[in-house]
């Protein structure tokens, strides 16, 4: 364990002259040496000013009397020499008279001079201590709501990033105070004493010294509760100065009396949505979020903050476990069009709406209740392929934000859940994270959620990952992972209150993950037993989350009991009202379960639009213009180079034959719609230049670094504007990405048809995929 300690002695600067030094060498073999001067070379020499060259054989004979005898010397001198001898720096071994007058202060510095070691040192343990604290905190959090995580941190210490695993076996040290924080040199007696805390920390609050004993203590409220933060990975001070004040600083999780009851009143719809569905519906699969209902009030959390922070717009994208309850009380989606989806003998209206409920989405824009401002939500349909959707809620995100001029991500941001296992274990997030800080790519910050079942399937995490965390790989792109006991649902809400402010103060992406269980199987008809047998017995005693809550409630006198049944028999009353009213159901119509609004569509009664086809063709003239600029430098005092001459010279002469290319051709294409007003993106590895060196859509400046010049961007003086952007060398992420965004863009149409032409696409690059078209 590298201790992070100092010698003091080492470093302080020359206490006496070179003159000192010489009559130290010459003293009389009869004298013992006592005196060790040490070297320095940047002590100014008037420091000392009476130790000079002409005095030297009068301090030589008064330090040889004072070695004899201190007594035979004057106080002033026996107070320098000692002082001197204890290492004290230059200007400070000197007493002046007027200093001699208060004996006691003088003769006590020779005290104190001999103690500032072990004072520098005590301080560092403490440095060290709390350091050890917010980097391995985490470790020892309450995280496991069942109390059988087997997360070994020891064998992975780079994963984590621990330095060395003695940083981790002090922090359990430290945990325990009879074992007197032996580690950091510190003994029992210390846990008393007052330290001046550092400026790395804010568990003072307005304090800014501390005993060792509150020290710890504040250190375990902060990291070691049922919140774990992992940030100290992140090389940005500001950002981990801003995390630290956030969980460290007494006091901050606190909840007023109205905030309590919302969120029960939250925990009550998401758990007896469920239970719900489980008495009408035991036999059907619907991937219930049991084991995990505070996801509900996490993502109403975000919404609210994001909302309060000025976004307008979100988008998210989900896996199937509780996508029900979200798009219930989330999203807000009427009860009576979820309930009639376990009809079997609902028959579908449109073409291409038969898909399975669990896999549909929803677009809805209304009031939050909270900030009393309008939200649009938007949940993304996703098919049975893991995270797939990851990319394609980006593009939606980035296409939206590109719409309303949202340059900066203040308006329009993106969520994303994700289930533990697929999130370790689907490239396709590493791609989509990897996209995440690119400059044509960026969407400005996502909030991750993580639904941290602590089993995929039937697989446990030590056979699922490598790593301690399913979200290691978050780490990559410096996003800050929060870590929450599931069943705590107020340190839920107050970690994704941080990371919705995260987002908004850094449009950078953040993890939360949601620690909990899954209490049922895979799914409602799948037996679990059959391969984590004493993980379910655990799961089988386990409370359920709204029940704690309530209690503890009521246990504060927050709510009364009569209060806290009514809340439940008012949603269940809700609950069977909205069946009785799903009976007259009897067709699915895809108006229902767009993720997407169709302007221009549909008809005022919902069904679609017959669609003509208008006419595409241009004229000649029109081709000759957007040719001319393809083949030129519309921009002046720009260099190019020789070789693209020739190449922007053959397309000039193509014109004037009215023959064309594959990229002259593209080059008109893409003109017409511009000059048309409607945006184009292209995207992808090396568009911007072509892989065969054709395209040519960004000139670069031969002369001048970083000037470029996009002859599409000057096909006419209204025109739309052309991006181009080259990607990161990712194929599965930057396709869903960009087909989501150009579909978004260009054809206004339902992204979940993206997700479907990406999932075929994707074919090309050997992913094989069973898709019902």
């Amino acid at each position: 364990m590298h201790r992070l300690r100092t010698c003091a002695a080492r470093l302080r600067p020359l206490t006496v002259s070179q003159t000192s030094q010489n009559f130290s060498q010459q003293r009389p073999a009869s004298v013992p040496k006592t005196f060790h001067p040490v070297r320095c070379y940047t002590s100014p020499v008037a420091a000392e000013p009476f130790l000079n060259g002409t005095s030297s054989n009068y301090v030589e004979e008064m330090y040889y009397s004072w070695l004899e005898d201190p007594k035979s010397v004057h106080k002033s001198w026996d107070i320098f020499f000692r002082n001197a001898n204890a290492g004290a720096p230059p200007g400070k071994a000197h007493q002046s008279p007027l200093s001699l007058a208060v004996l006691p202060q003088a003769q006590s510095l020779v005290g104190a001079q001999i103690n500032v070691e072990k004072l520098v040192e005590d301080h560092l343990a403490v440095q060290s201590l709390i350091r050890a604290y917010q980097l391995n905190g985490h470790h020892n959090a309450e995280l496991d709501p069942l109390g059988i995580s087997c997360i070994n941190f020891d064998d992975a210490p780079v994963a984590t990033g621990v330095q060395n695993v003695g940083e981790k076996c002090s922090l359990t040290a430290v945990r325990d105070n009879n074992e007197l924080v032996c580690f950091y040199g510190l003994d029992e007696s210390d846990l008393d004493k007052v330290f001046r805390l550092p400026t790395t920390t804010f568990i003072g609050g307005t304090e800014s010294d501390l005993p060792l004993r509150e020290i710890i203590r504040r250190l375990e409220m902060a990291y070691c509760q049922h919140i774990g933060v992992e940030f100290m990975f992140i090389n940005d001070l500001d950002q981990c100065q801003w995390i630290r004040e956030k969980f460290e600083k007494p006091g901050v999780m606190q909840f007023t009396l109205e905030e309590k009851r919302t969120l029960l009143a939250r925990m009550v719809r998401s758990t007896r949505f469920e239970e719900f569905l489980q008495r009408k519906w035991s036999s059907e699969k619907r991937f219930g979020l049991e084991g995990c209902e505070s996801l509900i009030p996490a993502l109403k959390t975000i919404i609210d903050k994001s909302s309060e922070k000025g976004v307008e717009n979100i988008v998210m994208g989900m896996p199937h476990r509780g996508r029900l309850n979200v798009l219930a009380n989330v999203i807000r989606k009427e009860l009576e069009q979820i309930f009639c989806q376990f009809d079997s003998k609902l028959e579908a209206a449109d073409e291409g709406s038969g898909d399975v409920k669990y896999h549909l989405g929803m677009y809805h824009r209304r009031i939050n209740r909270v900030t009393d401002r309008n939200i649009t939500l938007s949940l993304m349909a996703n098919p049975s392929h893991l995270e797939a959707v990851d990319p394609v809620v980006q593009g939606k995100t980035k296409a939206e934000q590109f719409y309303c001029g949202d340059t900066e991500g203040h308006k329009v941001m993106s969520i994303l859940m994700h289930g533990d296992a697929a999130f370790a274990g689907q490239g396709v997030v590493y791609e989509t994270f990897h996209l995440s800080d690119l400059p044509s790519y960026s969407t400005h910050g996502t909030v991750h959620v993580v639904v941290n079942n602590q089993i995929g399937f039937t697989t446990d995490p030590r056979m699922a990952r490598s790593s301690p965390y399913p979200t290691d790989v978050a780490r990559v792109v410096n996003a800050p992972i929060f870590h929450v006991n599931a069943d705590d649902p107020e340190a839920v809400v107050y970690v994704c209150n941080v990371a919705a402010e995260w987002r908004a103060t850094f449009h950078k992406d953040v993890v939360v993950d949601l620690v909990c269980y899954r209490r049922l199987g895979h799914n409602e008809m799948d037996e679990p037993m059959f391969t984590q047998p004493l993980m379910y017995k655990q799961i089988k005693k386990q409370k359920g989350v709204m029940q704690k809550y309530g209690e503890k409630l009521i246990a504060e006198g927050a709510v009364s009991r009569q209060e806290y049944e009514e809340e439940i028999a008012k949603y269940d009353k809700i609950c069977e009202e909205a069946h009785v009213r799903s009976k007259d159901e009897k067709i699915l119509h895809i108006k229902h379960w767009l993720d997407s609004p169709w302007p221009g569509f549909f008809n005022l009664d919902g069904q679609p639009k017959s669609l003509t086809c208008p006419t595409t063709g241009l004229t000649e003239e029109e081709l000759i213009h957007i040719g001319q600029v393809a083949s030129s430098v519309p921009v002046e005092d720009f260099t190019i180079h020789g070789g693209l001459s020739r190449i922007l010279k053959a397309r000039g002469e193509m014109i004037k034959n009215r023959t064309v290319d594959w990229a002259l051709g593209e080059y008109m294409a893409f003109g017409s719609l511009l000059k048309e007003g409607i945006h184009v993106r292209l995207s992808g590895q090396d568009v911007e230049r072509g892989t065969f060196s054709h395209r040519h859509h960004v000139l670069h400046d031969q002369n001048v670094d970083k000037r470029v010049c996009i002859p599409m961007n000057h096909v006419a003086p209204n025109q739309a504007s052309y991006t181009v952007c080259n990607s990161s060398l990712s194929e599965y992420g930057v396709l869903g990405k960009s087909l989501s965004l150009c579909l978004s863009l260009c054809l206004s149409v339902s992204v979940s048809l993206c997700l479907s032409v990406f999932l075929c696409l994707s074919t090309m690059y050997t992913i094989y995929i069973v898709i019902k078209l």
